[in-house]
């Protein structure tokens, strides 16, 4: 077992996506993980997904990605005593997660101020969209917003189209590993001085950092990036989409000793001797020839024979595949990024991707499925010291 975290608790206010995938990432690497939901509803994802039937066991498929291994405490923060159990909860945590919007916690009377107070030693992790200090701190975020902000649509997309946002939640999950980073990295830093720190993770920090390529080009150089559609970031003639007999094939000959290989793997060695090809400033000069040349080659097969050939060359090149398709391919599998978890609801199996790296030649994935909401409620605050009396009151009022 790869557990450099164990003996590490988070006390995890996360909701939805980007905050609840830090913490999952840190309970893959051994954390405990405590869950803080609101009574009766808990994370918004529980009823969020395709599975209907998931969703009315508050187990949705958008819960269920982010949220396995960890423990499920219900409190309602809304009440004094509630907000008084999370503070005797931080005092005995490493890590306080939070990624409500700006001001929202600190009105609760869980800010940095009052959680340093209850343990100086506290690692107090903040992710929002904007960040707690600027002048957009204030501003609520989702993906699609910050895709939109960011720049990142302005660059996504064919040359002559609108803007386009990407398919998934990128900037979520990317900022989610952006914070497991900083929190990792306080750890040591609280270790070696004994003080508590904040962390404030941006979600538009976070993509800007994402396409430092074209942020250094602009603020160096004055480029201002443009949509490229499926060419090649390189700007490479060789490089990007071409046209096989049934669909795309990407290739990636970015390389001066990758022409040679390519020219010959698709029939065309006389390509080498062209004068307009025979040096890359030739083959970048005269790019709209060559790329013709290749195209017309190149749609006599197809893309899934092209991607075998170049393969066999030694040039990178691949189909587009579905999600289907490559979660299905048999290196996808030998890798273990789909791990399953047995006894999730009607005695179903529920799949969950991995930490994203494997140790020692194996994958790393949680050991429980997902808690059911408040699973863990008696047992954390009988570890507080609250009585079993004392919990039927609290239960009884709403507070857990």
């Amino acid at each position: 077992m790869f557990t450099p975290l164990s003996g590490i608790r988070i006390l995890d206010l996360g909701h939805l996506l980007a905050g609840p995938y830090c913490s999952y990432l840190l309970a893959l690497m051994g954390a405990e993980v405590v869950k803080v939901e609101p009574p009766g509803h808990g994370d918004w994802t529980r009823g969020m997904g395709s599975d209907p039937a998931l969703n009315a066991q508050g187990m949705g498929l958008a819960y269920l990605a982010q949220n396995a291994g960890k423990r499920s405490v219900t409190v309602n923060l809304k009440d004094p005593r509630g907000v008084d159990i999370v503070r005797r909860l931080a005092a005995g945590a490493q890590v306080f997660l939070e990624n409500m919007r700006p001001g929202v916690i600190e009105r609760l009377g869980l800010g940095w101020q009052a959680v340093q107070q209850a343990n100086p030693a506290i690692v107090y992790c903040s992710l929002s969209g904007f960040g707690q200090e600027g002048p957009l701190s204030h501003r609520p975020a989702y993906d699609h917003v910050i895709q939109a902000m960011s720049g990142l649509m302005s660059i996504n997309g064919l040359p002559d189209g609108e803007p386009l946002k990407l398919g998934a939640p990128f900037i979520d999950y990317a900022s989610g590993v952006n914070a497991a980073l900083a929190v990792v990295s306080a750890l040591h830093e609280v270790r070696r001085t004994g003080r508590g720190c904040r962390i404030d993770v941006s979600m538009l920090d976070t993509m800007l950092n994402l396409f430092t390529s074209h942020v250094v080009q602009y603020v160096n150089a004055g480029t201002q990036p443009v949509r490229i559609g499926n060419d090649a970031p390189s700007g490479i003639t060789t490089a990007g989409a071409f046209s096989a007999s049934d669909g795309p094939i990407l290739i990636a000959a970015n390389a001066e000793s990758h022409f040679e290989p390519l020219a010959r793997a698709i029939g065309r060695a006389d390509l080498i001797r062209d004068p307009r090809f025979s040096t890359p400033a030739g083959r970048q000069g005269n790019r709209a020839e060559l790329r013709a040349e290749m195209g017309d080659a190149i749609a006599k097969r197809t893309a899934s024979e092209w991607e075998e050939i170049l393969e066999a060359a030694g040039v990178p090149a691949a189909r587009p595949r579905s999600i289907p398709e490559i979660i299905d391919d048999p290196h996808v599998q030998a890798r273990g990024v789909v791990q399953w978890l047995a006894g999730g609801g009607q005695n179903q199996r529920l799949g969950v991707t991995g930490a994203g790296f494997n140790v020692d030649g194996a994958a790393i994935g949680p050991q429980r499925r997902p808690p059911a909401l408040g699973a863990d409620t008696e047992a954390v605050l009988h570890e507080l010291g609250i009585s079993d009396a004392a919990f039927a009151a609290l239960r009884r009022d709403g507070v857990v």
